[in-house]
């Protein structure tokens, strides 16, 4: 292809993006990659890291014997969306030359050159910066929880070249909103909000388990570690594990917060999809973990949705 040639063809759609994706195609060409960097594109790993916070504002709810506050809902979303922008920034820079040798991950905007170190630091930068001021809505102590966040943020990245716990670390990161929603309510912490952020790591073990399937055979080759590969054979035992634990901290947290009938109705619906993932997923097939780990934004919504029937029901009885 001449080089006139290279310019004008479409940007690579990467093979965990939503298609077809509308934003890709309204969007100018030039923008595309800061799209695909802040996975835009692949919006599940905002509404997976959005679905802790939530669980925790409407656990608080319950407690409080109200619904959520939907003015703090509003807020965890834009603040999600920027962090996990942040975040795959970040991420995408420290593993540049892994993603280059992934067949996944090589047409990710930095991995390819189509976004250089500086551009992606300063993208990062900027949404940080709407990060910090949806932080600044929240009471101070919530304000020091969220920093304290930036440490295993920060650490992530790094995680799968000396361990093969990788998903524990993005758990402790992408469940960090089950400590949130709880002290942005009471400006404390309590029992049942580090149950829910237990339940949210340990889901996320599970889930991002699913997710590291698609690149088990390239990561034995580059010698990356993931809890897929340390399972093996396994997988589907090692998941049941952690679905299971996540579930009876999610039992936990209601209990403790004095959760009625609708609450540990959204637990069981959350278990009940939690073992149907369980029942299918299977090592070799990564069109199906891909699938496997979207559906995990159902799984967390219906958790959510019976937490908040509680609290609304409590507030209204």
């Amino acid at each position: 292809m001449s080089e006139a040639g290279a310019r004008d063809a479409p940007p690579p759609a990467l093979p965990d993006a939503v298609a077809p994706n509308a934003l890709v195609r309204a969007l100018p060409a030039a923008w595309i990659p800061y799209v695909q960097l802040a996975r835009i594109d692949r919006p599940v790993g905002w509404q997976l890291l959005l679905l802790p916070c939530w669980w925790s504002d409407a656990l608080a709810g319950v407690a409080a014997g109200r619904g959520p506050f939907w003015s703090h809902i509003f807020l965890f979303l834009i603040g999600a969306v920027a962090m996990r922008g942040a975040g795959s920034a970040w991420n995408d820079l420290v593993d540049r030359k892994i993603d280059a040798q992934v067949e996944r991950t090589r047409h990710r905007p930095i991995a390819s050159g189509r976004v250089t170190p500086v551009q992606a630091l300063a993208f990062a930068g900027a949404l940080s910066l709407i990060g910090a001021a949806v932080l600044l809505s929240f009471n101070w102590f919530a304000v020091g929880v969220g920093l304290a966040s930036l440490l295993v943020v920060a650490v992530y990245p790094f995680a799968k070249r000396f361990t093969f716990w990788p998903q524990a670390v993005l758990g402790l990161a992408f469940a960090w909103g089950g400590l949130m929603g709880w002290a942005s309510a009471f400006g404390s912490l309590a029992p049942a909000a580090l149950l829910i952020y237990a339940c949210a790591i340990f889901w996320t073990i599970g889930y991002d388990t699913i997710y590291a399937l698609q690149d088990a055979r390239d990561d034995a080759i580059v010698g990356v570690r993931s809890t897929a590969r340390l399972f093996g054979d396994n997988v589907r035992a090692g998941v049941g594990c952690f679905y299971g634990l996540a579930v009876v901290a999610a039992g936990s947290a209601v209990a403790l917060a004095g959760g009625g009938a609708l609450a540990f109705a959204g637990v069981f619906a959350f278990a009940a999809h939690l073992s149907w993932q369980v029942m299918v997923v299977r090592p070799g097939d990564p069109k199906l973990a891909l699938r496997l780990f979207r559906a995990n934004r159902d799984a967390g919504l219906l958790l959510f949705a019976g937490l908040a029937a509680d609290g609304l029901a409590k507030s209204l009885g």
